[in-house]
């Protein structure tokens, strides 16, 4: 592709190289995620930079991956011979395109859609924007791809301008970002390979998932210094079943459901209070009961679980926080099912019947405590979910290890057990009182204010990416006590899920987003605008990794070894 790229300007560069990769099938989950990155690796072996060092272009296969995903990595030496090194990533993988409907077989051809958003008119709007001819649509033309195709663009600027860099570049372009995140955590280890074998001290990163407008008529463009985790609260709960005839004198785990869920889903004051900041509350993402079949007989058990988005919140404040609201929704519950039955009692002058409607809220490590002290085995019982159940979706799971559990409990009384299941990604953000993360947002904000200026565009700088991204696992802000809350509730941490919270601390790179700016992302109207997106974020992106690595240079200059 080199033969194609290197006479153009670099908006045409981003423009051919995003048409082309959305043109390439890379939904998660699936072989086209394999053949996107091997593809990257081809288009960058074309430049002459890595025909002359191949050894900087590799892949890394990523172990255990169900699929065989790889990450390509190309590292960009400059002619300074400096340690200091500023990662680009981006994820090139995409949603599925059932969204499409009948324009399914167009969801990976811009110009087809274009075309189409022409002569679209129940959207005036869209259509408006469609024949301006500075938008691209596709699946993956803002989510993300456009974001790898401005690194790529850099890197071969950079690689052909070595006198300009007072460090180095590198490049990682990774899977699964839109799942469980395999492709950025198996890519920790090879961090930390570079960083030992090359010598080389990782800055910053720069992502470039993209940016939106966030409310009608914002035409503002956010940079982020930080990005929001996630955990995942889930909730078993077992009730007392009864037969539809005997109703009132059951405990329906799916009226308990129904409670936890209006307390908790999109309840904005369970949401962390930071002013100015896009904050969200918890939402529910699964709710069922687990009957398989149609019988008169009420549910025995129901499932629940949420999203739940981490900014500065701790692990354990946010465990204490689900394990409040789960304990008042059951004594809703109680209150609720005690009175209909004592109504009942009193219109059919029935004799009264000795029920108890307490319903225990307890968390899985508490639950495995009280098994054990039993002399419940524990280990047996789930040894033998996992040796029974293939490593399928990995909630799944975790509630069929925890209802394991919960079949051999003797007591068999009405309980909601409270644990977390994959994925977890961290928080993290520049923080006031680290002298490096100040410097760093300096720089930005001196780069910003530049950029606003030549560009007319207005810039405000936030700390929290308001979407997942994979810079969560880039760097850590909390001690290993402080994750117990999570390693302890988690079903079975460190073989069904782990992260490897050391190699992030010993890594510890802050990551900022300067994002491609587009709309309607994971939507099949999605579309990316070339005129900032292609021209003008990557002279940002470039200004600020020449501005990152002078000032760190000139502050020690230690040598590649």
């Amino acid at each position: 592709m080199y033969e194609q790229l290197k006479n153009m300007k670099t908006q045409e560069q981003i423009e051919l190289i995003t048409q082309y990769l959305v043109g390439l099938n890379s939904i998660n989950g699936t072989l086209g995620e394999v053949r996107i990155v091997q593809e990257i690796y081809r288009i960058l072996s074309t430049f002459p930079y890595f025909q002359e060092h191949p050894e900087n272009l590799w892949l890394q296969k990523i172990q255990h991956d169900p699929i065989g995903r790889q990450n390509v990595f190309a590292f960009v030496e400059g002619a300074h011979n400096s340690s200091q090194t500023v990662l680009y990533h981006s994820h090139i993988d995409t949603v599925a395109v059932e969204d499409f409907g009948p324009l399914k077989e167009y969801a990976f051809s811009p110009n087809d859609l274009e075309t189409f958003f022409c002569n679209y008119d129940s959207d005036p709007e869209l259509q408006v924007e469609a024949r301006s001819g500075d938008w691209m649509f596709g699946r993956g033309s803002v989510d993300m791809k456009s974001g790898a195709a401005v690194h790529i663009s850099n890197i071969l600027y950079f690689s052909e301008h070595l006198e300009e860099l007072e460090g180095n570049v590198l490049l990682l372009c990774n899977g699964d970002e839109e799942s469980e995140h395999r492709g950025m955590v198996g890519a920790l280890s090879e961090l930390n390979r570079i960083q030992l074998e090359l010598g080389i001290h990782f800055i910053t990163a720069i992502n470039t998932d993209f940016i939106t407008p966030l409310y009608d008529n914002d035409t503002k463009r956010y940079i982020y210094t930080g990005a929001a985790g996630k955990i995942l609260p889930c909730f078993h709960i077992y009730g007392r079943e009864v037969h539809v005839g005997d109703t009132l004198s059951g405990i329906d785990p799916n009226f308990i459901s129904a409670k936890i869920t209006e307390r908790i889903h999109n309840r904005y004051k369970l949401a962390e209070n930071i002013p100015g900041e896009m904050v969200l509350p918890p939402t529910v993402l699964k709710q069922r009961d687990m009957k398989e079949l149609y019988t008169v007989q009420t549910a025995i058990s129901s499932h629940l679980y949420f999203n739940c988005f981490v900014y500065e919140d701790s692990v354990g404040m946010i465990l204490e926080k689900f394990m409040r609201e789960a304990k008042e929704a059951c004594l809703e519950a109680e209150s609720y099912l005690k009175a209909q039955f004592e109504e009942y009692i009193q219109v059919t002058g029935l004799p009264t019947r000795d029920l108890s409607w307490k319903i225990d809220v307890t968390s899985y490590e508490d639950y495995l405590a009280y098994l054990t002290s039993q002399d419940i085995d524990v280990r047996a019982i789930i040894d033998g979910i996992l040796a029974e159940k293939q490593m399928g979706d990995l909630r799944d799971l975790c509630f069929e290890i925890v209802s394991a559990l919960q079949a051999a409990d003797p007591e068999k009384k009405a309980r909601v057990i409270l644990f977390f299941a994959p994925p977890f990604l961290p928080h993290n953000y520049l923080r006031a009182e680290d002298n490096h993360d100040t410097h760093i947002q300096s720089i930005i904000s001196g780069v910003l204010q530049e950029v606003g200026d030549a560009t007319s565009e207005i810039f405000e700088l936030k700390k929290f990416f308001p979407y997942l991204a994979d810079g969560s696992f880039l760097s850590l802000h909390e001690k290993k006590d402080e994750l117990k809350p999570l390693t302890n509730n988690l079903p079975e941490w460190g073989s069904v899920y782990e992260i490897p919270f050391d190699t992030i601390k010993n890594l510890n790179i802050p990551s900022i987003n300067m994002g491609v700016y587009g709309k309607d992302g994971h939507k099949w109207t999605e579309r990316v605008y070339k005129p900032y997106s292609f021209s003008i974020l990557p002279d940002l992106i470039r200004k600020t990794t020449l501005r990152m690595l002078e000032q760190q240079t000139s502050m020690h200059i230690p040598k590649i070894g």
